[in-house]
């Protein structure tokens, strides 16, 4: 593939871009530090300024990937303006769900980046996060009266663990659908038959495990360390390390 040039200074996002490309073609696993340094024309010395190895470079791709997949969540919700989503609350995260498994389906390589070999580092700034995403329609649905706030608690988790399991069956081809219309009616299906059950939570129990994941961790920690509030509505989020999406 010939060499991609870079505009001074850029150096460190046209690496991002290079291990993106390779990402798409080779897998997570399939490339080096010094293969992204040659695709755009420089020498891995110079690579080591912006990365100091392939793995921070892995995170910062990661990180990157997941800030774009935050983007185009919020906008899928944001595009739900018509009339009809006052009658219908739950219509802005069925969008949401169709945005993320469309996503995952899209794109597998670079999701398989993201939500299993790519580990986000201490310091990678994702924003928006995926789940914070997800946590602010979920925070809606409450505020509109379509969610009981007792059972608010670990539900981002719940939703989260029913779209990103639909789009894993079918990236892994355990489940088909015929057209890009099934997937968005399948989507909607899974998310208001998660938001039914949690309709029928009228207690919180004390019996449901407390779900935490390595960004709501990092964002208890940046409210303070209350551990009453451990998301915008005392849940625990999804796995930002490991898979994290929507978080």
């Amino acid at each position: 593939m010939a060499k991609q040039h870079y505009h001074h200074g850029e150096l460190r996002t046209a690496l991002l871009d290079a291990a993106e490309a390779l990402v798409r073609e080779r897998g997570v696993d399939g490339w080096s530090l010094r293969e992204a340094s040659a695709r755009v024309g420089v020498s891995s010395s110079a690579a080591y300024h912006h990365f100091a190895s392939r793995d921070v470079l892995v995170r910062a791709l990661s990180g990157r990937v997941l800030s774009q997949l935050g983007e185009r969540m919020s906008h899928a919700a944001g595009l739900v303006t018509d009339p009809g989503a006052s009658v219908d609350p739950q219509r802005r995260l069925v969008a949401v769900g169709r945005c993320y498994v469309h996503w995952a389906l899209q794109d597998p390589s670079v999701a398989h980046l993201a939500f299993g070999a790519g580990t986000s580092g201490p310091g990678t700034e994702i924003s928006p996060h995926p789940h914070d995403v997800l946590d602010a329609e979920l925070d809606r649905l409450v505020e509109a009266g379509a969610l009981a706030p007792s059972a608010r608690s670990g539900a981002d988790f719940v939703v989260w663990a029913a779209i990103h399991g639909l789009a894993t069956l079918l990236a892994d081809g355990l489940a088909q659908l015929d057209s890009q219309q099934a997937i968005a009616r399948e989507a909607e299906r899974v998310v208001r038959a998660v938001l039914a059950g949690l309709g029928q939570e009228t207690a919180p129990s004390q019996d449901w495990p407390a779900v935490r994941s390595t960004h709501t961790e990092r964002r208890t920690e940046r409210q303070g360390g209350d551990s009453a509030i451990q998301s915008p509505a005392n849940a625990p989020a999804q796995p930002e390390d490991r898979p994290q999406a929507p978080g």
